[in-house]
């Protein structure tokens, strides 16, 4: 009977992470030393760009990519996979904001050589706005893994990339919307003055 409820809770909790997770996870039960369950992938350094790793974004081996990576644990599966996704979003997100403020300072430069301070500061002011606000879009789950604590907590172990193609894409499109925010508030700006203009000399002539 025990061997039976034993069995039956094996096939629950298989079912439980493949329901959670929409993949089948081989959770392993951590031993007295953590470090030696680390998956292997996590202690590589992602701080920066590297090569992607995969023909997914294309036949270059060597396209580059943006990481984000996070671990997060909690008592619930469920709970411990959406914390871990949201950390590692949010580190992913940094790195691909602090890469366009790189970016956007190069073409800020370049304007600088062509326009007048004003407009190249008013430019810069609605980049910078618009990075604040652009969603990541793009990325893949490049790695998940799960392992059990000793005290019964799930851990999970999330790697995010995002290709530099997929990127440029969010940066050209940001870049786009500055210029274009810019240019209808010169037409604006420009339209009030003819209507101040008009108005004033409508006064003189009364």
């Amino acid at each position: 009977m025990k061997k039976y409820v034993k069995v039956m809770g094996a096939l629950a909790l298989g079912l439980l992470v493949a329901n959670c997770s929409g993949t089948n996870y081989k959770i392993k039960t951590e031993k007295s030393k953590v470090l030696n369950e680390v998956p292997k992938w996590y202690v590589n350094d992602f701080s920066k760009k590297k090569a992607c790793n995969t023909p997914r974004f294309g036949k270059d081996k060597n396209k580059m990519c943006i990481f984000g990576v996070s671990t997060a644990v909690s008592p619930d599966l469920q709970l411990a996979i959406e914390k871990g996704m949201m950390v590692a979003k949010s580190e992913l997100a940094d790195k691909v904001k602090g890469e366009m403020n790189k970016s956007s300072k190069i073409f800020i430069t370049e304007l600088g050589k062509n326009h007048n301070k004003t407009t190249v500061s008013e430019v810069e002011s609605t980049i910078v706005n618009l990075i604040k606000e652009t969603p990541v879009r793009g990325y893949e789950i490049f790695a998940k893994d799960i392992t059990m604590t000793k005290n019964g907590y799930y851990r999970v172990w999330i790697g995010l990339r995002l290709p530099m193609g997929e990127y440029n894409k969010m940066y050209n499109f940001t870049i786009a919307e500055a210029v274009d925010a810019y240019n209808v508030k010169s037409k604006a700006k420009i339209a009030f003055e003819k209507l101040e203009e008009n108005t004033n000399g409508n006064s003189n002539i009364q």
